[in-house]
């Protein structure tokens, strides 16, 4: 059954290949050219017909039994030259993007931009890499800057005007700065006011003070007129703790803005002395600044005391009265027998005068007193200033 077959039995070896094909059972047809190739839904059909119409149903029985017999080799004639392979269609002609390539996403992690080093230099050069550093990014510019060319003259001028505040912002700069300004003046003013000029007002009004003493001490004779913005006597007021030296006149920048306490003592306001045995002693003192001696007076009652020393005497006298508020033409307070004091005759009284209210010189304050003691510089101090 191996040796020979019958001529007549169908071997599928021997069985010729459809039109078109190829002789060699081992060929693959990769590369047969385009003309050639036929659609596979033509073919297919033809194939499957063929084939059930030329194998039997024992085909398969037979194909196995041949398998031993001697198998006759079959030689296909050489394959044509395929040709030069197709060319690869270009893509379509579209518009021209600057895209940027899209990351991959398995590319490789990018690498984290190295520490510079710090400047090996010398002082100066490590002062400009740290000055660099610490500048902020420039802004963003109002015009869009168009990169490989230089901006035009139009350009410029539109990013100058961009840069540049505008008339409003400058003029609120100014503004505000001013009124710093006037507040920092302000504040300066005041604490000049309040504060130095008592400073200054007290170190002076000590030292004319002193200068007085002095020449008690020694010995120096008292004119009989003293000289205007010189001192001649030392008010004390107990209550008050005030201790202030007394000048001739009421000039402000010689006499009252030194500290000290000025007399009536010329012209149509001038008043008495206090060793006149009649009269009235009227003086004048700052109620705020410059020393403010007589800041207090207002707290003084009917009997407190206030005494006056001089070269030869320490004269004592008592408050009776006081008026709160009056004009300061109301020289009527100073008349030998004041106006309004409640003194009806001759006698030796004492005013003091200052403003009011505080911080102004809008009215006056008027403060009356009558002497109660002399005592002669001799027979000891006051009881009511040595206790």
């Amino acid at each position: 059954m191996t040796a020979v077959r019958p001529e007549h039995e169908y071997d599928p070896l021997t069985d010729p290949l459809p039109a078109g094909g190829h002789g060699s059972p081992w060929f693959r047809a990769d590369n047969i050219p385009q003309d050639q190739a036929q659609p596979l839904d033509q073919a297919q059909p033809q194939v499957q017909v063929q084939a059930q119409a030329q194998m039997p149903g024992d085909a398969y029985a037979r194909v196995a039994q041949a398998a031993a017999a001697p198998v006759q080799e079959w030689y296909a004639e050489p394959a044509a030259d395929p040709g030069p392979p197709l060319p690869e269609p270009e893509p379509e002609p579209g518009p021209e993007t600057d895209v940027v390539p899209f990351d991959d996403a398995t590319m490789a992690l990018k690498r984290i931009a190295e520490t510079p080093a710090p400047p090996t230099g010398g002082r100066a050069e490590r002062r400009r890499a740290a000055k660099a550093r610490g500048h902020r990014a420039p802004a963003a510019s109002a015009e869009p800057v168009v990169s490989g060319r230089p901006p035009t003259r139009a350009e410029a001028r539109r990013a100058a005007k961009a840069r540049k505040d505008s008339a409003a912002v400058v003029a609120s700069r100014v503004i505000g700065e001013l009124f710093i300004t006037l507040g920092v003046m302000m504040l300066l003013f005041v604490t000049y006011q309040l504060w130095w000029t008592n400073i200054r007002a007290h170190q002076q009004a000590g030292s004319e003070a002193k200068k007085i003493t002095h020449d008690w001490a020694s010995g120096k004779k008292a004119p009989g007129v003293f000289a205007p913005g010189k001192g001649f006597a030392i008010m004390h007021i107990p209550k008050l703790d005030v201790v202030v030296p007394v000048a001739e006149g009421i000039n402000k920048h010689k006499v009252l803005d030194k500290g000290m306490v000025g007399h009536y003592g010329q012209g149509s306001l001038k008043t008495a002395m206090p060793g006149d045995k009649t009269g009235n002693f009227a003086v004048a003192g700052h109620r705020n600044t410059h020393g403010e001696p007589f800041r207090y007076i207002n707290r003084l009652k009917p009997g407190d005391l206030v005494i006056v020393e001089t070269q030869q005497a320490y004269y004592t006298y008592a408050i009776t009265s006081t008026l709160p508020s009056t004009s300061p033409r109301n020289v009527s307070v100073l008349k030998p027998v004041p106006v309004g004091s409640g003194f009806t005759r001759p006698g030796r009284y004492m005013t003091l005068t200052t403003c009011t209210p505080e911080f102004t010189s809008t009215y006056r304050m008027i403060v009356w007193g009558k002497m109660v003691d002399e005592r002669p510089r001799s027979k000891g101090v006051p009881d009511a200033l040595s206790g």
